[in-house]
């Protein structure tokens, strides 16, 4: 089995890649690349920025790189390589076109080099390698950032929970637990307009509002942990995307909160690994 594959994370606004060495459980030295990319750009300005990052990846390596491991957010028909992402700000102009034969025309190699998988799922994946989940045979995973992303990892594989358009307040998860709730709400309580988390954290930190916001935050989450816990029944859970850098705002609350609803204190652990869980996740599907 081949030891040193290549991971990558596509988001909205940037392609994360890197060599994995899956003995080591950690990435290959000098093979980390980071881009930006314009997720509403055309078809081929898309597809030349990622065959630009991985050409890099591959180019710092000696060896022959066999397998390209790839996290997608979705909606995306992942086992034949089709995006069926449409009603979003990223990515429109791949709708319908099979990704991994353009991909693999571009590299100059085999589909079946090719995988892709849930992102949420790639970044669960990469917590029970060797991350804070690391020894659970039953876990789950969020996401916070500009989605809501969810996943349920059981007999070995992390798959995506796809919980984010849950019914949950007056919405759906994902209206309360994403960074455009951090911006409605704060500006309905203090008339500030906020690009994202960081902003407010950097700009505003201590003022009531900031609390009342992530009091608000933390009550929410716990809720929806709560609702998720309740349906797969995990020992753990763990805690990834931008938000959860601000973690020493909610995450104690969170755990209080969610201890009162279970009865329990229950495991709610921040990401080890932040952005490489994701890479590492995607890797090592080539061993399960």
């Amino acid at each position: 089995m081949e030891r040193i594959v290549m991971g990558i994370d596509i988001g909205g606004s940037h392609i994360t890649a890197a060599l994995i060495d899956l003995d080591l459980k950690k990435e290959v030295e000098g093979t980390w690349v980071r881009d930006r990319v314009n997720g509403r750009g055309t078809i081929n300005e898309v597809m030349d920025a990622w065959t630009e990052s991985i050409a890099k990846v591959t180019s710092a390596y000696a060896g022959e790189v066999s397998q390209i491991h790839i996290a997608m957010p979705g909606p995306f028909a992942y086992k034949k390589g089709v995006s069926l992402i449409k009603n979003q700000d990223k990515y429109r102009s791949l709708y319908g076109k099979n990704i991994k034969d353009m991909l693999a025309d571009r590299l100059n190699i085999n589909t079946s080099a090719i995988h892709f998988m849930n992102d949420a799922a790639c970044f669960l994946q990469g917590e029970v390698f060797t991350g804070s989940m690391n020894g659970y045979d039953h876990a789950i995973g969020l996401t916070l950032g500009t989605g809501l992303g969810t996943a349920h990892y059981v007999n070995g594989q992390a798959k995506d929970a796809d919980f984010w358009k849950m019914p949950f307040n007056k919405g759906i998860a994902e209206d309360y637990l994403s960074t455009r709730w951090f911006i409605k709400r704060y500006f309905e309580l203090s008339g500030n307009t906020i690009k994202d988390v960081r902003e407010l954290v950097e700009k505003y930190a201590g003022t009531p509002e900031f609390k009342e916001v992530f009091a608000e935050f933390s009550q929410n989450l716990a809720a929806f942990l709560y609702k998720f816990i309740r349906k797969k029944m995990p020992l753990a859970s763990v805690i990834g995307g931008n938000i959860s850098n601000a973690e020493q705002y909610f995450l104690d609350d969170t755990r209080r909160n969610l201890a009162e609803m279970m009865g329990y204190s229950f495991p709610v652990r921040k990401s080890l690994l932040n952005e490489k869980a994701t890479l590492i996740g995607a890797a090592a599907a080539a061993i399960l």
